[in-house]
């Protein structure tokens, strides 16, 4: 008994830990009786850097599995970062971190935004990936917002 309520406890902080996002838009993919399977496209906006918004769009499985949060979701994804408002930093930021992170499957698979500083070039870099306990996926996007020269990034 101990061990099945330390494993939901351990689900519960998992599930806390995962960025929450803000679902902008779906089409379907594929038709199922029971729900079909999905393109969805979320907004992300970044936790340190008020004014940047990424838009990462990625498969979401449909049908009885996917409803419960059971299915594992495609290790594919596209991601866009833009400036949506003056680009203000909350504090250093670190030369490259995780900044948002949401599960693809109820344990193995997660999707996750990492942020990179091109300190030459004075832009920040978001790379969206998935991995998983055993083994990752290869299959990654890449894309960049540039910062106003008058505006330094802070690194730590």
């Amino acid at each position: 008994m101990k061990g099945v309520i330390g494993l939901c406890m351990a689900l519960a902080g998992l599930a806390g830990a995962a960025a929450h996002a803000e679902e902008i838009g779906s089409v379907s993919t594929h038709f199922r009786v029971t729900g079909s399977d999905k393109v969805v496209i979320e907004a992300y906006d970044d936790p340190v850097v008020e004014g940047i918004t990424c838009y990462v769009s990625r498969a979401r499985t449909g049908g009885i599995k996917g409803s419960l949060g059971m299915a594992e979701d495609p290790p594919e994804a596209s991601i866009a970062c833009r400036q949506v408002g003056n680009i203000a930093f909350k504090g250093p930021v670190k030369q490259q971190e995780d900044v948002f992170s949401e599960r693809m499957s109820v344990l193995f698979k997660t999707l996750h935004v990492v942020r990179a500083v091109d300190r030459k070039r004075n832009t920040l870099v978001y790379l969206t990936y998935s991995d998983r306990i055993v083994s990752g996926s290869p299959q990654n996007a890449v894309t960049a917002v540039p910062v106003p020269a008058a505006t330094p990034i802070p690194v730590k």
